[in-house]
Order: structure tokens, then sequence, then C-alpha cells
């Protein structure tokens, strides 16, 4: 198959790196080569931000109308090349076709969304003490935004990353993971092909441990939105604090799906086993811990044991295939680490943890205290730990324990119980009656503390990427 060599993306052309180092992009079912990669470095990243800084002089002026058609133009297009984006979604990152096909489904909707904000840049007029003189708020874009993207969701969050600042009239820098290069460099080519204008977006491809900080410092810099690791994000956070650049941070969590004693079972075990092992566990918003109240606890797991142990694990173009490989050797020995550790410390393990070259069966793990790996860190791959609950209140008390959550999961028919723990999950999502894993374009999204800073959205994206400016009149 063919081996394609991939570019930066700068002021609108393909651009190889100063430096000329390269890295490998690998298919995570075999670790094979499947492209090589431009490594970039201090130098292209310079590049990068002086590209973007010199377009958004013109950008910035672009009309609404100009920028909602080059969005709405991306969106046809990569419905168009849907089976494209399938087919780099599965190879490069090891997507199951069901996964991939959903999130062209959400990138697309982004897109769509997203250009009606162009058009939502709106202003306001303000009472005046002084007689005669007109005082009104304008918005303005802040200039040029850079955007780090992780592996599990490329395609959307390079869309979502760049969507709304573009929409705003703002320029991008984008360091998409180093585990997806020829996903960005597909998106680079959509918006371009688009009619996006050179230098609205770049893109410098590599490490992101050895460029992420010459990108976040660089003085053209506004602001930054990264989703990622909480180790990284706090990192990036103390950067942009330090250097007065605004920021947002969206950094995954211990999610709970709590299932109190009045719920449908049928519905709890399909949203656990959905929301716990879709591609492989590995996205933020997973459902790695299951707790259950003690009364349909036995039920429950005897249900989900079997409902997980059926999941298919077939090739990753089969539709009832939802376990594909882990994305790297060090997540593997992550997940491996996590579960010595657990089972050290006392867990059982219910089911799974078998092997089968880079992919591991569904696993379900109870016993696991707060001591242990499996509680304290995202595992991010396809393990879930089972609790039990004495009543409603040990059940919030547990969920509540969770180092960080960034989204929760409740089911029940209890209207009461749904407002106390709507209410009183230490979580800025809450789902009842589904699973944890949801994503909407015009919702706030995002989390709190260890979860996250900030929120994406569209309301919210307007106040992240446009500032306020003051003008009066007098006649």
């Amino acid at each position: 198959m063919n081996r394609p060599t991939l570019h930066h993306w700068i002021d609108g052309e393909h651009r190889a790196s100063s430096s000329a180092h390269t890295f490998e992009s690998l298919n995570p079912e075999d670790d094979s080569v499947i492209a090589t990669a431009a490594c970039g470095d201090a130098g292209d990243v310079a590049l990068a931000v002086d590209s973007a800084a010199k377009a958004f002089e013109r950008f910035q002026d672009l009309g609404p109308s100009q920028r909602e058609a080059i969005l709405l133009r991306a969106a046809e297009l990569l419905q168009q090349r849907s089976a494209d984006f399938r087919d780099l979604l599965i190879r490069e990152i090891g997507s199951p076709v069901g996964k991939a096909s959903m999130e062209i489904g959400i990138a697309t909707r982004v897109l769509k969304a997203n250009a009606a904000m162009a058009r939502r840049m709106t202003g306001r007029t303000y009472s005046s003490d002084v007689p005669g003189r007109w005082s009104l708020g304008f918005r303005k874009p802040l200039g040029v935004v850079a955007s780090i993207t992780p592996f599990n969701v490329p395609l959307i969050k390079g869309i979502k990353h760049s969507s709304m600042p573009l929409a705003t009239g703002n320029t991008v820098v984008w360091l998409p993971s180093r585990q997806t290069p020829m996903i960005a460099a597909a998106i680079t080519q959509l918006y371009h092909d688009a009619g996006l204008p050179a230098g609205a977006l770049n893109m410098v491809l590599g490490d992101g441990a050895e460029i992420g900080d010459d990108l976040v410092s660089a003085p053209q810099i506004a602001a930054v939105c990264f989703t990622g690791s909480a180790a990284i994000g706090r990192h990036v956070q103390s950067m942009c604090g330090r250097y007065g650049k605004r920021v947002t941070l969206e950094l995954g969590g211990k999610n709970p799906l709590i299932v109190l004693d009045d719920a449908n079972l049928d519905a709890a075990v399909g949203a656990a086993v959905r929301g716990g092992f879709i591609y492989q566990g590995q996205i933020c918003m997973a459902s790695s811990r299951v707790i259950v109240d003690e009364s349909l606890a036995e039920a429950f797991t005897e249900r989900f044991v079997a409902a997980s142990e059926s999941l298919g694990m077939g090739e990753l173009t089969d539709p009832q295939t939802v376990i594909g490989p882990i994305i790297t050797a060090n997540a593997r020995q992550r997940i491996r680490d996590h579960l010595t550790d657990a089972v050290d410390g006392g867990a059982s393990i219910l089911c799974g943890n078998r092997w089968t070259n880079n992919r591991v069966n569904p696993t379900i793990v109870s016993g696991v205290t707060a001591s242990m790996k499996l509680f304290r860190e995202e595992t991010f791959g396809p393990v879930v730990s089972i609790e039990t609950a004495n009543d409603r209140q040990h059940a919030l008390e547990l969920a509540n324990a969770s180092p960080g959550m960034l989204s929760a999961a409740i089911f029940t028919s209890d209207l009461d119980a749904v407002m106390t723990f709507a209410d009183s999950l230490r979580t800025a999502m809450v789902h009842v009656n589904d699973m944890t894993i949801q994503q909407e374009p015009e919702v706030p999204f995002g989390g709190d503390g260890p979860s996250g800073f900030g929120r994406e959205g569209m309301e919210t994206g307007i106040e992240d990427f446009t500032t306020w400016k003051w003008v009066t009149l007098r006649g």
C-alpha cells in the first residue's frame, strides 16, 4: 500500500521541516508504518505563527457571509469524502467503522453549526450619562489561536478547535496529535478546497513535548484550546497564565454511571457497555466506573459481564466490531500496569484482561479501592470498575469520591433523584437514563477542576474567541 510523505501546512503550502527530521505514523493494529511525516521544530512553529498573524490582518475583515460559506462548503466536502475519512480513521487510529462514521457525522454538524456563528458576533448599546453621546460595544476577533488536539477523536477535535475560531474571524495554528498526521493533513486539504485563504489555518506536525511550549508561548498567540491529559493541560494553563493568554482545556476524567434501585436494568446495562467500551474505552467521557445499588448489583453484574464478553472484535470495517487496537505500545503498557496494580491490591477481574495482539477484550474489575491506579488515573482502555452502593446517598458519595469527572450518567425513574444527583454530582455534564458519552455542537461542553477549564460550544465560543471594544460617539 502507498506510504505517503506528509508535510506541514504553512501559508497555504505543504512545507518540509526546516530540520528535515521526520517521524512515522503507525497503524495501531499491527504497528506497521503507514506514513512518514515532517517533524517540526521551533523554527517551523515560528513560520506558522507568523503566517497566521499576517493572515489575520486580512481574514478578520472577511465578511460573515464569506466565513459562513467556507465552513458550509467544508461540511459539504467532508460528507463527499466521508469514505476517505472513514478509511483514515480506521487505519491511523484503529477506529471501528461505527465510531468512525459517528465522528464524521458529528464533525459535519459542528462545521454547519459553527458556520452560523459568523453572524452571531453581535454588539450592544449602552445608556450614557453624557448628553448626546452614543455608547457602543463591539465584538472583535482576538487574533491567532493555537489548537492542540488528541488522537482519539482527531476529526471532531480538529474541526471543533478550528471552525469556531475561524467563524469568529481569528486565524489558527494547529498542533495535532503525533498519532494522526494523515487525518490532520486531510483536514487542512478540506479547508483549502473549501476556499479558506492561505495562512488562516496553519498546521505543524511533530511532538507536542518538543514544540508545544514554543507554540503556546509565541507572542502572537492570543488564545489556546487544548484537549488531552490533565498533566499536560495544567502545564499549558500555567503557561497561558504566565503570558496572559486565554485558554480552554478539556482533560477527561473517571466518569461514573450510576444505577439506582428503580433503574431500567436493560437500558442501564446497554449504556454501561456502550459508554465503557466504544472505541475500546479511549474516549474522555467513557464510563470507566459503574456504581450499582446493592439490590440490583448481582443481576446487573451478570448481564453486564455477559454483554461485554459478546462484543465484536473482528475486522474494523465490520459494523459489528466494537473493540479495536489500543493506540500505542505505551498506552497498552499503561493498561497492563493499572490492571496488575489493581489485582496486586486485592481487586478481582470479572472478565477480560486477555490480549490478542494489540487488542484487549472488555475488562470488568471489582474491588477497586482509592489507593489503586485504576481508581486515581484514566486507564484509557476497555476497562471498567464496578462498585456497589448501599443506598442512594452512598451512591452519590461514591461518585463524588472520583478524582475528577468530566461526565456522569444516572439511571432512575425517580424525578426527585434526578434533580438531587444532577445538582449534587461534582461534574459539569450529567446525562439521565443515557450513557456518559454525549456530544452536541450547541451545548457548553467541558469540565471543571481536574477535568477541564472553560467550555467548548457555540455561545461559549463567542466569548472565548472574541474581545469587546467600547466606542463612544458625539455629534
